[in-house]
């Protein structure tokens, strides 16, 4: 339990104790209840909605509950003065020493600060990247990758029970493409002279080592194969490779997946018919025809009779087709058959991280587990807009080597996997991202990563300055005292207490929303915190941190500055970024 979650029980309490005593209706929820930072720092330390999230049920004014509540909670330990403000929000004041005590709870906690149990250790499965296995890594799919691993991450310090899955579309025609590339180098490296690489082909040389490799292990035994047989030894033989160069990609960005799932093998184990049986079964399968739809049509559009699924009845725009005329499969049959595979598996709890093509694939999706799992099951999706990727302002051109695309690895290479981590999620998932390799290679405030590194590295600093001083071993007590603690009541260092104070918060909220870019976006405000006080230091002496003719308070300031570098670490950690003691 952490300050603001203790103050949100400490009101909870108070809550039900007005229940019990009759000033509150029974039955009344409380769930929207929260307590968080004012929107204003002159508002107070926390303020809460309990009076405006509740009024309404209680049929009471607002402002009223407000006022009855403030009463309350103005005998909290530590509160020095609440405020109702507009409407009904209630604005608390607390006392310095209230903050104090978080700074022994960071450096007892570690890394783990911020952890949270409001995940329940609930089953959540978090799907990302899946690129099709036609080839390496390219950085359309750098994106998702990260926000999908950042948000696995996020989840696991939540308490929830995270399973990171990639699913593998390996039964698409794309493959069969694959096979016929990989083939086209197999007689390359078999001495034949190949000319261009036709058109609808894959042409970069990522495939020349599979058809290398083709060759070392079955010699000229395919050549004199009709298609039909070589395809599907190939075929297979070349997913092996490319997915041993995506998992090798991913390696770039400390990112492993705990389970590939197969669609070729949903197919071959007819998961795609006793999922659409289910459906069948509810009456959610019919044979029509759609009317045509306004604007551009999706590809799966047939102006003739198609087996339908009725995903109109679950949020949809229109019913969706699953199967086409000619009897096959449309691609969101598989897609059916895979999240009820993930349902069966034991998770209700389902997010998908997609790239910003698969908008129009959400509301089918979300219909098809409402209906399969009668709305036990919650499936979120998170699209991630494109990446443009600039130097010095202008547009990278793409990789001639690899084909049409620069790959995750060529940028990882330049610039570090934390740097373009960090960079990833330095605007929301939604929207568009700029990544100018000058400016996210700068060492300057406007350079976000190197900010939150920079602030990192400068609390190492200054506890490498203070070791090596004399007479200032005592100031490095792992657990400072009150009375030390006490002596820290300058504006700035309590700000950055209050903030710090609000991390396992942050978590929570950023879990829930499914944001970890909010992580991001703290890290900035803090590392802000942070160099914005030692800037106080360099205008003012008395303000430093080490004041070698004042050891308590010297002690104080350096576990201030100790637990800031454990928070700002404990956030990059979530964002897969390893934290810098030194910047060169």
């Amino acid at each position: 339990m952490h300050l603001f979650g203790a103050i949100k029980s400490e009101i909870l309490g108070i809550l039900k104790q007005l229940q019990a005593e009759g000033q509150l209706p029974e039955g009344l929820s409380f769930d929207a209840v929260d307590v968080m930072p004012p929107r204003e720092a002159g508002h107070g330390d926390m303020s809460t909605n309990a009076a405006m999230v509740l009024a309404a049920k209680a049929s009471k004014k607002p402002k009223e509950l407000a006022e009855s509540l403030a009463q309350h909670i103005a005998k909290i330990s530590n509160v020095t003065k609440v405020e109702v403000a507009g409407p009904g929000f209630i604005n608390i004041h607390f006392a310095p020493d209230f903050w104090h005590q978080v700074i022994p709870t960071i450096l007892s906690e570690g890394n783990s600060y911020g952890n949270s149990t409001i995940g329940g250790h609930r089953k959540i499965d978090v799907e990302y990247v899946s690129a099709n296995p036609t080839g390496p890594m390219h950085v359309g799919h750098g994106r998702a990758a990260v926000v999908g691993d950042a948000l696995a991450m996020l989840l696991l310090k939540a308490g929830f029970n995270v399973t990171k899955e990639y699913y593998v579309n390996d039964a698409g025609g794309q493959v069969n493409v694959l096979a016929e590339s990989a083939y086209l180098r197999y007689r390359e490296a078999s001495g034949e002279n190949i000319g261009e690489i036709p058109e609808g082909l894959y042409p970069g040389d990522y495939l020349v080592p599979v058809g290398e490799a083709l060759r070392q292990q079955y010699g000229d035994k395919l050549m004199s194969k009709p298609q039909e047989e070589w395809l599907p030894v190939v075929r297979d033989f070349a997913i092996e490779c490319m997915l041993a160069l995506i998992k090798d990609d991913l390696a770039q960005l400390k990112i492993t997946h705990d389970i590939f799932s197969s669609e070729r093998a949903l197919t071959k184990e007819g998961k795609i018919e006793k999922a659409l049986a289910v459906l069948e079964e509810k009456g959610l399968i019919y044979v029509g025809v759609l009317e045509p739809p306004k604007g551009k049509a999706p590809e799966d559009w047939e102006p003739r009779p198609q087996t339908l699924f009725r995903s109109t009845q679950f949020g949809d725009d229109c019913d969706r087709a699953i199967k086409k005329s000619d009897g096959s499969w449309t691609y969101f049959a598989p897609d059916i058959a895979y999240h009820f595979d993930k349902f069966q598996r034991g998770h209700n709890m389902m997010v998908d991280v997609l790239g910003a093509d698969h908008g129009g694939y959400a509301k089918r999706i979300q219909a098809a587990v409402k209906a399969l799992t009668d709305g036990k099951a919650s499936l979120e999706i998170r699209l991630c807009q494109m990446v443009k990727f600039l130097r010095g302002g202008e547009p990278v051109k793409m990789s001639k080597r690899k084909g049409t695309f620069m790959t995750v690895r060529e940028v990882v290479d330049e610039v570090g996997n934390g740097v373009f981590r960090f960079i990833m999620l330095t605007r929301k998932n939604d929207a568009m991202l700029d990544f100018d390799f000058a400016k996210v290679m700068e060492q300057s405030k406007d350079n976000p990563v190197f900010y939150v590194q920079y602030a990192h590295a400068r609390c190492k600093s200054v506890l490498r300055m203070a070791r090596d001083e004399a007479g200032l071993s005592r100031a490095f007590s792992e657990s400072p005292t009150a009375e030390q603690l006490a002596l820290l009541t300058q504006p700035g260092e309590l700000d950055l207490i209050r903030l710090m104070a609000s991390f396992p918060r942050m978590v929570e909220s950023a879990a829930l929303a499914y944001e970890p870019h909010r992580i991001a976006f703290y890290l900035q405000d803090l590392a802000a915190a942070l160099h914005g006080l030692w800037n106080q230091g360099n205008s003012e002496i008395t303000l430093r941190f080490i004041q070698k003719d004042a050891i308590d308070l010297t002690s104080a300031r350096l576990a201030l500055v100790r637990a800031c570098s454990v928070v700002i670490a404990s956030g990059l950690l979530v964002l897969g970024v390893e934290p810098k003691d030194e910047m060169r």
